[in-house]
């Protein structure tokens, strides 16, 4: 079953590749948003640290440098994949102006530092 996971992660990581490279950045916006949570019984439901994990092995694996929105599409599609109501939130900082991707369940930041919302402002959640 890992082995699936860090299969998914990795072709996941792909579609979003190859979205950023050839349409405009919407597009992962618009296919997060519009991906729906998959409906999955509780004993085939895999926990959210075992799909962040595969994950980033998935982006250690990976043919190039993953950044912060790719990995946060990827995480959230495969979460909702495996029934997790999971959102990517985008934030950004002013002085000096950063911008940043994470993913939450619950309000819970599951792939990135638990005070992410204490360095950036929230701009949106899909």
């Amino acid at each position: 079953m890992k082995m699936l996971l860090l299969i998914q992660s990795c072709a996941l990581l792909v579609k979003i590749d190859l979205m950023i490279r050839l349409r405009a950045l919407q597009s992962i916006h618009t296919l997060v948003r519009n991906s729906r949570v998959s409906v999955r019984m509780s004993h085939d439901k895999l926990d959210i640290t075992t799909i962040c994990r595969a994950m980033d092995l998935a982006c250690v694996l990976y043919i190039k440098p993953v950044l912060c929105l790719q990995r946060s599409a990827a995480t959230a599609l495969l979460l909702r994949r495996y029934g997790w109501r999971s959102e990517m939130v985008i934030g950004a900082q002013v002085i000096p102006f950063k911008s940043h991707a994470w993913v939450e369940v619950e309000g819970t930041v599951v792939n990135d530092k638990p005070y992410m919302h204490e360095i950036y402002c929230v701009l949106e959640r899909c």
